[in-house]
């Protein structure tokens, strides 16, 4: 079973055997799992957070 979470003000929490593409389609090495998708754009690291939403103070729209 793969899950999602939106973590408030924060990534998505995703769980579970899933491939993930980059934007030009290209499989990312598998990182294990959970991994922490950027949910804010601010990541060095995308799709992968680095904490940058933390570090800012963003928020997300309510």
């Amino acid at each position: 079973m793969i899950q999602l979470t939106a973590v408030p003000d924060g990534p998505y929490r995703l769980e579970g055997q899933v491939r993930i593409l980059d934007r030009d389609g290209r499989a990312v090495p598998d990182r294990g799992s959970p991994v922490h998708l950027c949910g804010c754009g601010r990541s060095a690291d995308k799709p992968f957070c680095d904490g940058s939403h933390a570090r800012t103070g963003w928020k997300e729209d309510a």
